[in-house]
C-alpha cells in the first residue's frame, strides 16, 4: 500500500502543462513510478520516504532540463498515514477523503447565502435553488467519505428549520424543532439528500461488479 506522497505544483497553464510534461509523464513511468497529474499539479505515490525522496529529485532534474520552475510551497513530501495533503478540491488522509478546507468553506457560505434566517421565499423555492447547488457540488465530491454527507444533510436542515421557526414561531404542540420539521418533511418538499445521492452511487458501482 502507498503511503507517501510526492506532491509537486507548478505554475503552468493547463494548455502548455500537457505540452511541457508530456515528456515528464512517461519518464515517471519508464521509471516505475506512479504519478497522478492534472495540468502542472501531481502527486506521486510512493512505498516508502527513500522511493519519495528520489522520485521527486527525478522531478527536479526534469525540471531544470526543462527550464521550469516547482511551485515552492506546494511542493513537498507527505506520509498519507500521519498528514492530510490536498488535490484537486480534495484532502486526503489514508484512505480517507473530504472537500479540502477551501471547498468545504464555499459550500457552507453558500448554503448560508442561501439560507438567511428571514426570507420571502418559499421553502419549496429554497430547497430548489438549494438542489441546484448540492447536485452538482456532489458529482465532483461523491468520492468522499460517506459521513461527510451526513454532516452536510444535518447543516441543510438546520438552516431549513431556523427558517420555518422563524416564519412559524406558534408551537401549540410543544414540539422540538426536529419533531415538527423532521427530515421526511424537507425530503417531501423537494430536498435531495447527499446522504442518498451517495447511497445510490455506492450501490451502482457495486452493481457494475
Amino acid at each position: 500500500m502507498k503511503k507517501f506522497c510526492t506532491f509537486v505544483g507548478g505554475a503552468l497553464s493547463p494548455l502548455l502543462s500537457n505540452l511541457y510534461l508530456n515528456e515528464l509523464d512517461h519518464r515517471m513511468a519508464a521509471h516505475g513510478y506512479e504519478m497522478v497529474r492534472y495540468a502542472d499539479d501531481f502527486v506521486i505515490l510512493c512505498r516508502s520516504q527513500e522511493q519519495a525522496e528520489r522520485a521527486l529529485e527525478e522531478v527536479k532534474g526534469f525540471v531544470v532540463e526543462a527550464g521550469l520552475t516547482l511551485h515552492p510551497e506546494k511542493t513537498h513530501i507527505v506520509d498519507s498515514r500521519e498528514k492530510s495533503f490536498a488535490f484537486l478540491g480534495y484532502s486526503f488522509r489514508g484512505k480517507l477523503r473530504f472537500p479540502r478546507d477551501k471547498s468545504h468553506r464555499k459550500m457552507v457560505d453558500t448554503i448560508r447565502t442561501l439560507t438567511p434566517r428571514k426570507s420571502g421565499r418559499s421553502l419549496e423555492a429554497t430547497i430548489t435553488s438549494i438542489n441546484r447547488v448540492t447536485i452538482g457540488w456532489f458529482n465532483y465530491f461523491r468520492h468522499c467519505t460517506w459521513n461527510i454527507f451526513d454532516k452536510y444533510d444535518g447543516m441543510i436542515r438546520k438552516r431549513l428549520r431556523r427558517q420555518q421557526l422563524k416564519r412559524h414561531r406558534r408551537n401549540p404542540k410543544r414540539l422540538s424543532r426536529t419533531h415538527r420539521w423532521p427530515n421526511l418533511y424537507f425530503t417531501e418538499c423537494g430536498y435531495r439528500s447527499l446522504r442518498t445521492a451517495h447511497s445510490q452511487y455506492v450501490h451502482s458501482l457495486r452493481g457494475n461488479h
